[in-house]
């Protein structure tokens, strides 16, 4: 287990389930989990038939396993005063409501975020896919909260893939994550995200003045998260001072 803190932001390169085991309370959960295995089984297939029609632009397979194999052991292991946020397909929202029911927290539904710059469906045979979902649920004590008011849970931010910051194959724009993070969390709360990635959600936290804590089992994806949060400390616009010093250890 690695463990690097930068600034308010905590992140550990491990597997999410031995982290939260040893974390405190969190105020929120705001995670992009690994596809359910649905989605998994149509990449793999459009990942054949890219290869036998294209040899020099492949269609590459997820390097991540299903978020099937350990949704319920995860929600299990969750300990929060508020929300989780959770990033699904359209087919994984029942398990996620299953799941979470059964831990005791309160599932309430599921909100959208509309991929205007979406890929169509080239072969003409069904309706493309210009969304993708997410649940909500209050794992905390009383009534649910957020700062949205009345308004609809739907998001509309173009993935904008041509201004990715990294080869994470499902990273999601900032505008959305910031609209998440400002919309659900409040100045000054500890946001955990298990399935950190690239770390998009640490620089909005690092941006609008939250605290983070960030799980990323791949080392690739872990080290540009570290680079992309120690940058967002450089940028003019946050709410909360660049830190002095970074600080790193090291666990077995």
């Amino acid at each position: 287990m690695r463990k690097e803190i930068i600034g308010d932001c905590t992140l550990y390169q491990a597997d999410c389930l031995e982290v939260m085991e040893i974390l405190d309370i969190v105020d929120h959960v705001i995670c992009d989990p690994p596809y359910e295995s649905a989605l998994h089984d149509m990449n793999k297939k459009l990942a054949t038939g890219r290869q036998l029609r294209n040899k020099r632009n492949p269609f590459n397979e997820f390097d991540f396993q299903s978020i099937d194999e350990i949704r319920d052991p995860f929600v299990r292991s969750i300990k929060a005063n508020g929300w989780l946020i959770a990033f699904c397909i359209a087919e994984g929202i029942k398990p996620w409501e299953v799941a979470i029911n059964a831990a005791g927290f309160k599932y309430k539904r599921p909100c959208l975020w509309i991929k205007p710059d979406g890929m169509p469906q080239f072969n003409g045979q069904c309706p493309g896919l210009g969304y993708e979902c997410f649940i909500t649920a209050w794992c905390g004590q009383g009534h649910s909260k957020w700062n949205g008011g009345g308004k609809h849970g739907i998001y509309t931010y173009p993935k904008d893939s041509t201004n990715k910051s990294s080869k994470h194959p499902t990273e999601k724009p900032i505008k959305l994550m910031e609209a998440l993070v400002r919309d659900f969390t409040s100045h000054g709360q500890t946001i955990l995200d298990p399935f950190m990635g690239s770390g998009t959600t640490g620089v909005a936290c690092v941006k609008l003045g939250r605290k983070f804590i960030g799980v990323e089992i791949e080392q690739k994806y872990f080290d540009i998260a570290c680079k992309r949060i120690e940058q967002a400390y450089k940028q003019p616009d946050l709410f909360i001072s660049t830190p002095e010093k970074i600080k790193q250890e090291a666990f077995i």
